[in-house]
């Protein structure tokens, strides 16, 4: 997904998206048709958490291990980095935050440019005009990479609604990304991580905002998962019973 996502910064002609999915994501794009379609025309969706890997094994799907947000903006930008630099443009969170990851690329990944930065106002719509002028904005600063952090799925609906006039090879929507690395907020501990519970940490600190994801969206997408592989199973075996 990294090599793909470096390939496609060199674009000239269209623009990509990366999105990142999890279990909730999935049980809300369910309910909601923007977002369902927003992650449809995804070129690379990202297997953001430990449910989607486990869905995928019940199900006999391709995908082998978890691919955090935060994962894929480290290995592209020490990709970058080893390629010779990108341009980036991060749109979302707060002006100290910005500031701070724009501080931090700097040391870490020394030839990679930050081009732009801009907090959007904290409101669940934009205005037509307040829409326009950070497309200008990211427009005019040309980037390789715009990162965009305003939490799922208004990320993602953003994005789908303004691809068309976005001038960007790679869109990525990366969520808590911003927080992470800015260090505004803490990861869970690696350990916690390689057991698929980074959930539970960020739930603790946040149960009022997150508890619905997990303690809701994920029995959910579980009792989803588990009709389609019993489905599947039925019609193997009805294949397997037919007269040939």
């Amino acid at each position: 997904d990294i090599s793909l996502a470096l390939e496609m910064a060199g674009s000239t002609t269209s623009t990509h998206v990366v999105d990142c999915i999890n279990p909730h994501s999935i049980v809300v794009a369910k309910e909601d048709q923007k977002f369902r379609q927003a992650l449809s025309h995804a070129s690379i969706l990202l297997p953001d958490g430990a449910g989607i890997v486990l869905g995928a094994k019940l199900l006999g799907l391709p995908i082998r291990e978890r691919v955090a947000g935060t994962e894929f903006f480290l290995g592209l930008s020490q990709h970058a980095q080893e390629a010779g630099g990108l341009r980036y443009f991060f749109l979302g969170s707060t002006p100290t935050v910005l500031d701070t990851i724009q501080k931090r690329l700097a040391q870490d990944f020394p030839s990679i440019r930050v081009c732009g930065t801009q907090s959007p106002p904290f409101k669940e719509a934009f205005s037509t005009q307040e829409n326009q002028a950070m497309v200008k904005a990211v427009n005019e600063a040309k980037p390789h990479v715009l990162w965009v952090g305003m939490t799922a799925p208004k990320q993602e609906k953003w994005i789908e609604a303004n691809r068309a006039a976005l001038e960007v090879p790679v869109v990525c929507a990366v969520g808590a990304v911003f927080d992470f690395y800015s260090g505004a907020k803490k990861r869970a501990p690696e350990w916690a991580r390689n057991l698929g519970l980074e959930w539970l940490p960020r739930l603790l600190r946040e149960p009022r905002r997150l508890w619905r994801r997990n303690l809701r969206s994920t029995p959910i997408y579980l009792k989803d998962i588990a009709i389609e592989r019993l489905s599947a199973s039925h019609n193997a075996k009805r294949r397997d019973q037919s007269p040939r």
